[in-house]
């Protein structure tokens, strides 16, 4: 684990338990109080644990180009659906622990591929707002089971709109070129790798990443932080999200 994921994760647990006892917790999808999820509602996660790599018939077969390979936990409603709204617009931080192993333990499963989790990332005004993000929190709980390293490789590189209120060829225009590479090159690559004297692009020769989000639904965010880490030479794109809004 680097500084920057340890410090990040030790705020994470103390903001958790401050949140514990300023606001006993009840459960997302049943509202029983004790815990984020209750144990009968934390299987509704596990939707597609059993499925197989792929989509299911009555869903768009198509994997957003230029990724290889996308996976989902489960359908963006119900329990899946109120845990996600309550993570992302009523501060409840403490749902990406159950998300985020939910991710875990799909990509576990489904994954073909894969050497390092890069969360997609929230504008800089919706971090600043809820007080973090909540895809690299789902990423640093789904390494905890899938085992890859969490890398945070890419910011936003201008604002966009909210992409629920756009149709699909409108979300694919929002989001071109809305993303960037933001670590200097001595942080990702192959082992014993080294950058060219005066190379500050992140290196990711060799690296297949999997992306790690909240929601798919068209798959245009995702493709366009693809087409950032191709271009500067990661072999493949995945990508796993909690869900897959129909």
């Amino acid at each position: 684990m680097d500084l920057l994921s340890g410090i990040g994760r030790a705020a994470g647990d103390i903001g958790s338990r401050l949140l514990d006892l300023a606001l006993p917790a009840t459960c997302a999808g049943c509202e029983r109080e004790g815990a984020g999820l209750c144990r009968d509602c934390l299987p509704a996660l596990d939707g597609r644990l059993l499925c197989p790599p792929g989509t299911p018939i009555g869903l768009p077969g198509d994997v957003p180009s230029p990724l290889v390979q996308v996976e989902w936990c489960a359908s963006f409603n119900g329990v899946t659906r109120r845990a996600l709204h309550r993570l992302k617009y009523a501060g409840d931080r403490r749902l990406a622990v159950p998300l985020g192993r939910a991710v875990g333990r799909r990509w576990a499963r489904a994954g073909v591929g894969g050497q390092v989790l890069v969360p997609v990332p929230a504008s800089p005004d919706r971090v600043r707002d809820r007080g973090y993000d909540q895809a690299a929190l789902i990423a640093q709980a789904a390494s905890a089971v899938c085992g890859l390293p969490v890398r945070p490789l890419l910011e936003r590189s201008r604002a966009t709109t909210a992409q629920f209120d756009l149709d699909r060829e409108a979300r694919t225009g929002n989001v071109a070129n809305a993303f960037r590479l933001r670590h200097p090159r001595s942080e990702i690559g192959p082992p014993g790798a080294r950058p060219a004297p005066g190379d500050a692009r992140p290196m990711l020769d060799g690296v297949w990443v999997v992306l790690v989000d909240d929601v798919l639904t068209t798959g245009s965010t995702l493709a366009a932080c693809a087409r950032v880490l191709l271009d500067d030479g990661a072999l493949a794109v995945s990508a796993v999200t909690v869900a897959r809004e129909r």
